[in-house]
């Protein structure tokens, strides 16, 4: 770790702001130091073993005061949640929105998707712990909240499959438990990173996330021309009519 690294009581910089002027800048700023300083104890401490009275004599913020921003801790860890996966969902979207990528196969446009989204997702390694390490049973409001990120990513992901089907790029089925997952797998995976990150590189992540997608999709290997699901099956009848040859000349 850095030797500069905070402290567990040491409230985390997430943005630089000005004096407070008004009253409404001030509350922003208290909102801004809550956030940043359940950043630092969650990553540090753990969300179990951090109380909100901890945070709010870490941030100097009143009890009351944290109510008037937020319902409890979990209304808290979901807010930090939010805008990890806000940052991965824009990135893919914007990734996508590249004119050159419109036309482009499922090969190009898994790899740009999945390196956008991996870059954003862990671009501040606290963030990543937050939203794919620590939320795991953190409460049933914030399963809720990931469930509906999830549906989103399964109805999105779903979409490109189907643009991979009818290019001829993969082989016709129904996603719907493949992208369940699928999901899975890659929150796996980046929360597996997050742990780990002096193991493997971003880079080694993100080629992972592109080989499970393309291979849940049912895109063919690059050196075959035919979707996955074709290509097997092609392999397999090549096969059973070699077996057919042989016990035919052996007949014989």
């Amino acid at each position: 770790m850095d030797p500069g690294r905070k402290t567990a009581d040491t409230p985390t910089t997430r943005t630089a702001v000005p004096q407070a002027s008004t009253g409404q800048d001030r509350r922003a700023q208290r909102r801004e130091r809550l956030l940043a300083t359940a950043t630092e104890l969650f990553t540090t401490r753990g969300y179990p073993a951090t109380s909100i009275e901890r945070i709010c004599a870490t941030a100097r913020v009143s009890i009351r005061a944290f109510y008037e921003e937020f319902d409890g801790r979990e209304a808290l860890l979901i807010a930090l949640h939010n805008d990890v996966a806000r940052a991965g969902m824009e990135a893919a979207l914007t990734v996508l929105s590249d004119p050159a990528l419109e036309s482009a196969g499922a090969r190009a446009r898994i790899g740009a998707l999945a390196h956008a989204y991996v870059e954003a997702v862990t671009v501040d390694p606290a963030g990543t712990r937050l939203a794919f390490v620590e939320v795991i049973g953190a409460g049933r409001a914030v399963e809720e909240h990931r469930l509906l990120w999830r549906s989103l990513w399964s109805d999105f992901l779903a979409g490109e499959a189907e643009r991979a089907v009818a290019r001829g790029e993969a082989a016709p089925r129904d996603h719907t438990l493949a992208m369940v997952g699928l999901i899975g797998a890659t929150n796996e995976l980046v929360a597996h990173w997050s742990r780990n990150s002096t193991s493997f590189s971003r880079q080694a992540l993100a080629d992972e996330v592109i080989h499970h997608i393309l291979a849940v999709f049912g895109v063919a290997p690059e050196d075959s021309g035919a979707p996955a699901g074709k290509a097997s099956a092609a392999g397999r009848t090549d096969g059973a009519d070699g077996a057919d040859e042989a016990d035919g000349d052996e007949g014989e």
